[in-house]
């Protein structure tokens, strides 16, 4: 991967020098390349320290399944097979790539739209234009969401996310050799496809392969990978802004890590649970689903489980599924709006239109403009904040990802969501009275940042993750991330007019108003799941 990362940076120029024009690698690019995928390969490591620690109800020895058939060396396949991480990492790339994506467009909108740094001839770039070029991912990522509403049950979670890292590679190629605005924005509706596709599937397969202990710790673990994303899309918009054309290179670097997400996912066996809808729904001989999702189940619980509390626990599964849909026929679009559907419903989808409505897409995707703005008007000095910004961020990740299972979720929602709002507040303040100040700007991105990592980042995708019933949970959480995508793709194409129109003291007094009622809708509507089965959410739902 690295090195078809550097063969990219050191493709030759034509003859006669073209706008479109790949430029050349900066000497240190593939040291830092290097580091980059290293901290990609080796931070799940580090974290499953941590995890190591929690408490499981399985021990003892079982059987590993031979579902997969894609060869891993051999150190790092029994590293997979028998550690925690094997269940989250490939499918949280599919998170990392979406952060990536706000991450790099930060910094590729100061070099797209640079006469000296954008090597193209169209970089006067409207604001429309601009919100176009940073939405765009987002338009495919509804697109992609409808689509999951309607094959994810076909598909099942795993051939889902080896879907969209083949959308992510193919939309990231068309981005890095655009010639202009259109092919342009064309890979970056394709690259969104794969967002949409990857933030539903990642979810599921994590939070239905996971035990109850530290279900909430791994679903939080993706979105520390799409933070990690953000600061490696920060990062390489720091190395290569002063690089004629390096927006090219900051979206190219994430085709190896989506080549790393699809071989992964392929690898990996398909969600025990869904092949028990599978079984339920009379898709194939019950038996035979049954043994493969014990034998999928033992082999993504690693080496310390115990085969008949695996096979207890497909049996208790399998025969909730059946009770359930005693009766019933096939899982109709009416269904997901009534009785625990429609009240799981409308806790996810609220959650993730707050997580959005908020700001939060302005704060992350013009973090770089906004720091400029502030006073920190060379491009070098905005994207090195930004870097700053993406570490912090990471930082805060931890907190959330390390202490949900021993808090529980809505104490963090109401904390974080009140820091939100006072960060919120203070932006006002900067930018109605004290703009000679661009400190007061860089404490409330930060307190923003840290207060959003420990709320709605990962709380809000947890929730949705685990709060639905499996009978309707695809379809469900469709309609859940068509929801936060619909409304972050209409707050950052809006934000930059809005701005234009109304001025930042006007627009973020809008995000402050909004922040308020989205604590109010936690406060009395969002319940708590830590510590309960999938099934015993479902049951809490259901009995109100």
């Amino acid at each position: 991967s690295l090195a078809a990362a550097a063969a990219v940076a050191r493709l030759p120029s034509p003859p006669a020098h073209q706008p479109w024009d790949l430029p050349p690698a900066s000497p240190s690019l593939n040291a830092k390349l290097a580091l980059v995928l290293i901290f990609v390969i080796g931070s799940p490591i580090i974290l499953n320290d941590r995890i190591r620690t929690m408490p499981s109800r399985f021990s003892a020895t079982s059987t590993s399944s031979n579902a997969c058939c894609v060869p891993l060396p051999p150190l790092l396949f029994r590293y997979f097979e028998d550690s925690h991480c094997n269940r989250f990492f490939f499918p949280a790339l599919g998170g990392l790539l979406f952060g990536y994506d706000i991450g790099a467009t930060s910094g590729a909108l100061i070099s797209l739209m640079s006469p000296e740094l954008s090597g193209i001839s169209w970089y006067q770039l409207t604001s429309v234009e601009v919100g176009l070029v940073v939405s765009g991912s987002l338009y495919g990522a509804l697109a992609g969401s409808v689509l999951a509403f309607n094959v994810a049950d076909f598909l099942g979670r795993r051939k889902e996310l080896i879907g969209a890292s083949l959308l992510y590679l193919l939309g990231v190629t068309i981005t890095a050799v655009a010639p202009d605005l259109f092919t342009l924005l064309a890979g970056r509706l394709v690259y969104g496809f794969g967002i949409g596709l990857a933030m539903h599937g990642a979810p599921l397969y994590i939070a239905e392969t996971s035990p109850s202990q530290i279900r909430g710790a791994l679903v939080s673990l993706k979105e520390g990978f799409i933070v990690l994303g953000i600061l490696l899309g920060y990062l390489a918009g720091s190395v290569e802004i002063t690089t004629v054309g390096g927006w090219r290179i900051m979206y190219g670097i994430a085709a190896p890590i989506a080549l790393i997400m699809g071989i992964g996912m392929w690898w990996l066996p398909p969600s025990p649970r869904w092949l028990l809808l599978s079984a339920a729904q009379g898709k194939a001989s019950v038996d035979a689903l049954r043994h493969e999702a014990i034998s999928a189940l033992s082999r993504l619980r690693g080496s310390q489980i115990n085969r008949t509390a695996v096979e207890s626990e497909v049996n208790e599964s399998l025969i909730s599924l059946q009770l359930d849909r005693e009766g019933q026929g096939k899982p109709t679009f009416s269904e997901v709006f009534q009785g625990s559907s429609l009240r799981a419903l409308r806790i996810g989808a609220g959650l993730v239109l707050f997580q959005q409505i908020t700001g939060q897409p302005s704060v992350l995707y013009y973090a770089a403009s906004i720091l400029q703005s502030a006073g920190f008007s060379a491009a070098s000095d905005a994207t090195r904040l930004s870097v700053f910004l993406g570490i912090f961020k990471l930082l805060m990740t931890s907190v959330a990802v390390f202490k949900v299972d021993q808090l529980g979720r809505r104490p963090l929602l109401i904390v974080g969501i009140s820091g939100i709002v006072l960060s919120l507040f203070l932006l006002v303040t900067h930018y109605s009275f004290s703009q000679g100040y661009p400190i007061l700007a860089v404490i409330s991105l930060l307190l923003y940042v840290g207060c959003y990592q420990v709320s709605f980042g990962p709380i809000s995708w947890l929730m949705v993750s685990e709060i639905f019933p499996l009978r309707t949970r695809a379809r469900a959480l469709s309609i859940a991330v068509l929801v936060n995508f619909a409304s972050n793709a209409i707050v950052t194409f809006s934000f930059a007019p809005i701005q234009d129109l109304l001025g930042a003291a006007s627009t973020f007094s809008c995000f402050l108003v909004v922040g308020l009622v989205s604590l109010f809708f936690v406060i009395y509507y969002v319940p708590e799941t830590k510590g309960l089965s999938l099934e015993e959410i479902e049951s809490k739902l259901l009995n109100n």
